[in-house]
């Protein structure tokens, strides 16, 4: 019956109208815990998310891949419930808990209806405070990430990633995978897991977004019940980053039919005055519209590709400006030289009036498809605060976005697309390509 109830919570969350205000509150708990809540009390359901920051990237360097391997672990067991009984318990609420790790992050989502909010907690609280890691969990979750890693070594998509970021990023801990190599993973041990899980999982680099039925007294009591007991501090953040990305290509050779290439220079940071015209400009040159221009010329122009893409990258501690594009072997080449010439083109010559216009309508009228449930609202609010924006940012965004002027728009393009930077990593057979460093 409580799976049916949630069930049916979680539909009519998905047909509730689109919210065209989002009201936050900061709630500071009695233990001095922060955390941004959306009251909604018409169904009795919260969805709680939670942000370590220095994901993956806090990993000691002889052992990477153990903040992964930990992350996939905190479900497996806690307290006197094994792996299965920790499962039972949590069914039996028809409670919900996601954990997930980034470079810059460590994410928990949990998922709760309100009349089993308490012993919800009680059980997330168990998993992150008195995590067993038992051996044969360790060992079941080390061959999923094994397989993850051998299946990784043959995906192009993948190896020019790790390609890409290891050109990038010289011996900052964003040049490797977060998910180690079958090398490191191999060797983790259960006290590996001990201490990965105190490197992240602490209060000061926490944040807390929550939306759903519960009043700001009710949270801050739950703050300081499921985190009050975490270590204070983690281990140091990594230091920023040192781009080492030049201006070039590289071949990765690989037997398939098709080439894959991800390129890219450096980008422009979350908090640079000109980051709102950037985000504009980005949607214009490749956003993923089949209007941007990227897209008309690659694609709809030449049939070189079915899919081009640009992508703005502010990472914690390195900003890239990237793109990726996939063609065969003996058309990779030109579709190449098509992207390194509308990058320059919009660089010297800017953007239209129109272009501009039809950039800011469509990102201010799909701004408000993302808040289509508290879950989202939450994640939404979690990564606002991690990127030091305001609490009535949500409010104030689209008039940011519809505040850029064509004078704006075109003296960013000049100042951020770099064509003679630009590095393009090329797995596959590519005809007419040869790396260049």
């Amino acid at each position: 019956m409580i799976r049916l109830v949630l069930a049916l919570a979680v539909t009519c969350l998905a047909t509730l109208p689109l919210r065209a205000e989002v009201k936050i509150q900061e709630v500071v708990s009695d233990g001095g815990i922060t955390a941004w809540l959306v009251e909604e009390h018409s169904i009795p359901f919260t969805a709680l998310e939670i942000r370590f920051a220095g994901g993956a990237s806090v990993d000691v360097p002889s052992k990477r891949g153990a903040i992964n391997l930990m992350t996939g672990l905190i479900e497996e067991g806690a307290g006197d419930l094994d792996a299965r009984g920790f499962a039972k318990a949590r069914d039996a609420l028809a409670a919900s808990y996601g954990f997930d790790v980034s470079d810059d992050a460590l994410s928990i989502s949990a998922r709760f209806l309100t009349e089993n909010r308490e012993a919800a907690v009680d059980l997330l609280r168990l998993a992150l405070t008195e995590t067993r890691f038992d051996e044969d969990a360790v060992e079941r979750v080390r061959q999923q990430v094994l397989s993850g890693l051998r299946s990784d070594a043959k995906d192009p998509n993948k190896i020019a990633g790790t390609t890409f970021d290891q050109i990038s990023f010289g011996d900052h801990p964003y040049a490797s995978q977060l998910n180690g190599t079958i090398e490191s993973v191999t060797a983790l041990t259960r006290d590996d897991m001990f201490e990965a899980k105190d490197r992240i999982i602490a209060k000061d680099r926490l944040f807390v977004g929550a939306v759903g039925d519960i009043t700001p007294e009710a949270l801050g009591a739950l703050l300081d019940d499921l985190l009050g007991d975490l270590p204070e501090t983690g281990a140091p953040m990594p230091m920023r980053a040192t781009l080492e990305l030049t201006a070039g290509t590289t071949v990765v050779p690989f037997d398939t039919p098709q080439s894959v290439a991800l390129f890219g220079h450096e980008g422009i940071a979350q908090d640079d005055p000109d980051f709102f015209a950037a985000y504009v400009l980005n949607v214009i040159l490749g956003g993923g519209s089949f209007e941007a221009r990227l897209m008309e010329e690659v694609r709809k122009k030449r049939g070189l590709t079915y899919g081009v893409y640009s992508f703005l990258v502010p990472k914690d501690h390195a900003e890239l400006y990237m793109g990726q594009v996939a063609s065969a072997n003996d058309r990779i080449a030109e579709a190449i030289l098509v992207i390194r010439d509308e990058w320059a083109r919009m660089a010297e010559n800017g953007v239209t009036q129109d272009e501009l216009d039809r950039a800011k309508t469509y990102l201010t009228g799909a701004y408000p498809l993302r808040f289509d449930g508290n879950g989202p609202i939450a994640n939404i609010m979690v990564g606002m605060q991690m990127q030091g924006l305001p609490i009535d940012y949500i409010a104030t965004r689209n008039d940011r976005i519809d505040a850029v002027s064509l004078e704006e728009a075109n003296r960013v393009a000049a100042r951020i697309l770099r064509p003679e930077d630009l590095h393009f990593v090329v797995v596959g057979q590519p005809e007419g390509l040869e790396s260049t460093n």
